[in-house]
């Protein structure tokens, strides 16, 4: 797998082309956003199969990352990317995830608390799939309630609506809240019903579709 990270912290960097590399990928390492925007639109052999973020990047340290992943997203629909962020911001999540497609995530850097979930994030966004940290996804939460879009729902559900968001399978949000696989889908069926979104066996679509309803 080619992997391209923006990260310019130099230490911080070199971690993570380690920690990259020896779990098998190859990795492309650029440091500000022209560069990143250049390496994630290389065609070919160089195409890269995801990207690693970080927001803040030269020359503007604003969201100079995030903006040239989603630039690169716009010409290349669907190009995996996973944004590693010190801060929980959510217009940069709103962003993200406009384009209603999969291969996405948003990382907290100070909350990836060991390899596997790093590895296990990259490689999960670069199959399509969808990595929220927990706080993004309160954040989200938050917002929407404020607005009355997910009043209805049990708090059970909200629970189940959270691990939902996290890409957990159904068997993993029954073991996280010591409940029965068939209980997770009643509450998630019911989750749809309750917020008009027709449910769908497949689990990427199925967090893509509650993530976009919730960030409206």
């Amino acid at each position: 797998m080619r992997v391209v990270l923006a990260e310019d912290l130099f230490l911080l960097r070199d971690g993570l082309i380690r920690t990259l590399q020896e779990h098998g990928c190859e990795v492309v390492a650029v440091d500000n956003g022209p560069s990143l925007l250049r390496a994630l639109l290389e065609e070919g052999d160089a195409a890269p199969d995801a990207a690693v973020v970080d927001v803040r990047l030269p020359p503007t340290f604003t969201d100079e990352g995030l903006q040239a992943a989603l630039e690169a997203r716009r010409r290349r629909p669907g190009l995996p990317v996973l944004i590693l962020s010190q801060y929980v911001d959510q217009l940069y999540a709103n962003e993200l995830l406009a384009g209603g497609e999969g291969g996405v995530g948003y990382l907290l850097k100070d909350r990836v608390t060991h390899t596997g979930q790093f590895i296990d994030a990259v490689r999960r966004v670069a199959a399509g799939g969808t990595v929220m940290d927990p706080q993004v996804i309160a954040r989200l939460l938050s917002r929407s309630d404020a607005r009355g879009t997910i009043g209805g729902l049990t708090q059970r559900e909200r629970d189940v609506l959270e691990l939902m968001a996290e890409g957990r399978s159904n068997a993993a949000i029954a073991a996280g809240l010591h409940i029965s696989e068939s209980a997770v889908a009643k509450h998630t069926a019911s989750i749809f019903t309750k917020l008009r979104i027709h449910p769908s066996a497949d689990d990427n679509r199925r967090v893509l579709a509650v993530l976009a309803y919730l960030k409206r």
